[in-house]
């Protein structure tokens, strides 16, 4: 699965990285082996490597894929009684169905449910056409004691077992979510901040102890009234906590990745409709080299609720401006891969086929999104970078 181009900085592969575990090995901390090492930065280079390959979120839980597909066939879809074994096989063939033809020029890994990844046992179907699995790593959420409003992640307790199981069924990767809400002023409150990134960076530690790359994925809420530059300080502020934790706990930061949102205005504040692809995007490249350290194998952003163009002309404008940047002095051109994550981006008008059971309309609605991602991926996608390369 790994890609034929050298790990950069690195200058190793899957087939090769033995060669590097002498020198490697004065370098790592105590815990990690050469080898295991060697493992999880040649899967974060293979997940971000060559420039515009992303990953296909698919770890929704049962209840969330089933919501997807009552709502994507309408009326039609509310009206219909299945009993729990006819749901169960309906999301078996729903994953089956796009796993058995994802377009691997685009698309480098997939993030399964545990019952996707354990139960309907779909991880060899990827290996085969060369996608890296990786699963989903926490569980619900509860409310925070001090700040109710404010959720708190939860799947540490048995999280070492989880993810063995999870790479014995051969997952390479795992994923975190932590919701941080926002608004103009009183969120995110301090306790959150802290409990979100102690939780953050104790999963990856277990991830790579389980030897699977650990994606973190702080995900900030746009929902309220904060505008774009609270958006950057509270970014800037949970990534900055995030890795001083994973420090702490010694996470080998070459062999992980970070989902983050997108730096943009709360729907509520006025500013929302007037901000410009160009300003988020300068907005979002700040924030990444502000906090994100330059040893991260790549980042790996998500849709979150933003409509599939929304998202996608967001990405391509990011990689526009760190493309306009290269070459110079600007801070902009030091950026790690810039790639996706999505999960509705992605998978959207190929549910709307699937439930008129046109899989074959399915499967090109998919390889249409995931090449239009993968070219704003690469900073394509857009009219023009003028803009973009004023900014820099």
């Amino acid at each position: 699965m790994a890609n034929a181009t050298p790990t950069p900085g690195y200058g190793f592969t899957a087939s090769n990285a033995s060669t590097i575990d002498s020198s490697l090995s004065s370098f790592l901390y105590p815990h990690h082996t050469a080898d295991v090492a060697a493992e999880l930065i040649t899967t974060a280079q293979d997940l971000v490597y060559p420039r515009g390959v992303g990953i296909y979120a698919t770890d929704e839980t049962p209840e969330g894929i089933e919501a997807r597909l009552i709502a994507a066939q309408g009326e039609e879809g509310k009206q219909v009684n299945l009993t729990d074994e006819e749901k169960r096989e309906r999301r078996r063939r729903w994953r089956e169905c796009l796993y058995e033809s994802i377009p691997r020029e685009h698309i480098s890994g997939v993030i399964l449910f545990h019952e996707t990844l354990i139960d309907f046992e779909l991880g060899p179907l990827l290996v085969k056409r060369g996608v890296i699995p990786g699963v989903r790593a926490d569980t619900d959420s509860h409310p925070l004691p001090i700040s109710p409003l404010e959720p708190a992640t939860q799947g540490l307790d048995d999280l070492l077992p989880r993810l063995l199981a999870a790479k014995a069924a051969g997952a390479r990767f795992s994923k975190w979510r932590a919701p941080i809400l926002c608004n103009a002023s009183t969120l995110p409150t301090q306790a959150a901040l802290e409990i979100q990134s102690e939780s953050l960076a104790r999963f990856a530690a277990i991830s790579q102890q389980a030897g699977l790359v650990p994606i973190v994925e702080p995900d900030v809420d746009f929902s309220e009234d904060a505008d774009l530059r609270r958006s950057v300080e509270v970014h800037v502020k949970i990534i900055s906590m995030i890795y001083a934790r994973c420090a702490a706990y010694g996470v080998l930061i070459e062999g992980s990745l970070i989902k983050p949102s997108f730096a943009q205005p709360g729907i509520k504040h006025p500013s929302r409709q007037n901000t410009t692809p160009e300003e988020i995007a300068a907005a979002t490249a700040s924030v990444l080299v502000r906090s994100v350290p330059i040893g991260v194998a790549g980042v790996v952003f998500l849709s979150g609720g933003l409509p599939d163009e929304t998202a996608t002309e967001y990405l391509a404008h990011i990689n526009a401006l760190a493309k306009a940047s290269t070459g110079t002095p600007n801070a902009f051109a030091r950026l790690p891969p810039l790639t996706f994550s999505f999960g509705r981006g992605l998978q959207g008008d190929a549910m709307s086929a699937w439930v008129k059971r046109d899989e074959k309309g399915a499967k090109e609605a998919f390889a249409k999104r995931a090449k239009a991602c993968s070219n704003a991926a690469k900073g394509g996608g857009i009219k023009s970078t003028a803009q973009a390369s004023s900014l820099a």
